[in-house]
């Protein structure tokens, strides 16, 4: 038992619990467990004493194993200025020591101020991302620094370890790793190889070549990670789209609408769904992998066969071919290139100075040349291509294999990536994370492709894209410090409890799919799952409110996945297809991938 009397005017008080807890347990029933009792004494007036009150009963279930150490934090108000005591009881079936540690803290906000000061960082950082004021990675740092700054102000401090640790590594493992990989391969001529097999197989229609590459792109996400889809796909589709003069933008839009999409049809396929069948509750009562899979996979198949007419209907007015001919087009894009090329040389030494300056001349003679051409030929909009099997033997001699020997070991190495990631979502004995499997694949193939020139891959790697996922991690972490997401999850909870009984199941699903929706596209989807699983578990369980659980749990995963679909920002595959055109000179503003995306 300990008393606290130093809390001045704090409105909150902060509580991290260390101990042998069963982890990942909601309302756990074991015959062994801690209660934390918090109780405050109230003045009764002059001539009586002053009586305790206990005001919060904290129950944590005990573990079996107690050398382990889980730390579970609770946040809980306090309503007078009386001295608050604090009593922890262990009620064991036999007498033995039981190990804890506890750290508590006085916030001096409220949890209603908190969230009121997170929702305006989430709108700054919109506002910044949206009207282009500063790169997006820029946006993510100065909203995680305004963020933390908001966690000292109520009294909150994380140490820098602490921030460090909210960083999803093993994401940004994947990222690293897929990105040397797909580096490498794209020196051996496979992806120009691929986009000619590909228009020769849709007989040079473009609606059919669109089609087909969603649909395969649906299909691979909801067995890989979507972010690893995208990193391949990306690199084709542009290519493709160079080859046959089409605008990448709209074509890259279009295939990670149908990633996301396909990443929900399976428990592995998108991290919201492995969240949810990892959870121990959730098993027991019947929600494995293979019932989750199939209850979705179902759901998604209708979502794909709606979502391919409303697509077309989107694009109904859009012309997908560019307005110049593509002489001009590929003339544009090599300047850029060039000038992108001269403006990363940092001229340190007078040889790096007299490149830049043979860069910026080639740049002079290229505008030129292309300020002639732009004067001798008509603007002109390009049709369906009629005779696209002469071009297509054109296309053939002109875009080669041109290493077959280094696309064989690229494929072998590739090969084995994607096999390992299929065996870790299936084999619970693997205990390689799919970081580790992407970053020793990407060692196997620089040591098996033997390269010298390794600044030129690390030049290909999308270091604002990396950049750009630990802020956020660290952004969105903040924020459910200043319980947004909870905050979420309880009024979606009060609003479902109001609703009649013989409506209240239906206006559930309805309300948890599009709260889920809405939530995913602004924030992160992998805490906001987190959060809201305790909450839809604790409200099937009050007999008062008497809902089933498992509509609930489906409405959140197909919520969160296809919230994705919403802003640039949603999803991860959303902001590494965005990157990966920027580096091909074909980046996509916020805007512009918001018109097409949200509709849909």
């Amino acid at each position: 038992a300990m008393n606290l009397t130093d809390f001045h005017d704090s409105a909150l008080l902060k509580l991290d619990i260390g101990g042998p807890f069963l982890a990942d347990v909601v309302d756990q029933q074991t015959e062994e467990y801690v209660v934390v009792q918090i109780s405050q004494t109230e003045d009764a007036g002059p001539r009586r004493r002053r009586q305790q009150q206990v005001v919060y009963n904290w129950s944590l279930p005990l573990s079996s194993r107690r050398n382990q150490q889980i730390i579970t934090t609770r946040t809980f108000q306090i309503p007078n200025r009386g001295t608050i005591f604090i009593n922890i009881q262990a009620f064991l079936q036999e007498s033995r020591s039981v190990p804890l540690s506890m750290k508590h803290q006085y916030l001096h906000a409220n949890i209603e101020a908190q969230v009121t000061i997170a929702s305006i960082i989430l709108v700054g950082v919109y506002v910044l991302i949206i009207l282009e004021i500063v790169h997006r990675t820029l946006a993510a740092m100065l909203g995680s620094l305004a963020a933390l700054a908001a966690l000292a102000t109520v009294g909150e401090r994380p140490s820098m370890i602490k921030v460090v640790e909210w960083i999803d590594y093993e994401t940004l493992a994947l990222l690293f790793g897929m990105m040397v990989l797909v580096a490498i391969f794209s020196e051996t001529g496979f992806f120009d190889y691929c986009a000619v097999k590909a228009y020769r197989f849709s007989r040079g229609k473009v609606w059919a070549m669109i089609t087909l590459l969603c649909l395969i792109a649906a299909i691979l996400s909801a067995f890989l990670d979507n972010v690893t889809t995208m990193m391949l796909f990306t690199p084709v589709t542009i290519r493709l789209c160079e080859v046959l003069n089409l605008d990448p933008r709209h074509v890259l839009i279009a295939e990670v609408i149908f990633t996301n999409i396909g990443g929900a049809a399976t428990a592995v396929g998108d991290p919201p769904n492995v969240i949810i069948v990892s959870k121990q509750e959730l098993r027991k009562q019947g929600l494995d992998f293979a019932a989750f899979t199939g209850h979705m996979f179902v759901g998604i198949c209708l979502v794909v066969l709606v979502s391919f007419p409303f697509l077309r209907l989107l694009y109904w007015n859009k012309k997908l071919y560019n307005k110049e001919p593509s002489e001009i087009v590929e003339l544009k894009h090599e300047i850029y290139v060039w000038r992108l090329t001269a403006q990363r040389i940092n001229p340190a030494s007078r040889e790096e100075t007299a490149v830049k300056c043979l860069l910026m001349q080639k740049v002079l003679t290229l505008e030129m040349l292309l300020r002639k051409k732009l004067m001798t030929f008509h603007r002109q909009i390009s049709q369906e291509d009629k005779n696209w099997e002469t071009n297509i033997q054109e296309l053939q001699k002109k875009h080669k294999i041109t290493d077959k020997i280094l696309l064989i070991k690229c494929l072998t190495v590739l090969g084995c990536v994607i096999l390992m990631f299929f065996l870790n979502s299936f084999v619970p004995s693997i205990y390689l994370d799919l970081g580790w499997i992407a970053i020793l694949g990407a060692i196997w193939l620089l040591v098996l492709a033997d390269i010298h020139d390794f600044e030129m891959i690390l030049n290909r790697v999308e270091w604002a894209t990396l950049l750009f996922f630990a802020a956020l991690f660290v952004l969105m972490e903040a924020l459910a410090h200043l319980h947004l997401i909870d905050y979420i999850g309880e009024q979606t909870a009060l609003l479902i409890k109001v609703v009649p009984e013989d409506q209240r199941l239906a206006v559930a699903i309805i309300l948890v799919l599009w709260v889920s929706a809405l939530a995913s596209s602004v924030i992160d989807n992998i805490p906001f799952t987190a959060t809201m699983i305790p909450v839809l578990l604790n409200l099937t369980k009050d007999p008062d409110v008497n809902l089933p659980m498992k509509p609930l749990i489906f409405s959140l995963a197909m919520g969160a996945c296809l919230g994705g679909n919403g802003t640039l920002i949603g999803a991860s595959a959303n902001v590494v297809c965005a990157g990966i055109a920027e580096q091909h000179g074909y980046g996509f503003s916020f805007m512009e991938f918001f018109r097409y995306e949200f509709k849909l």
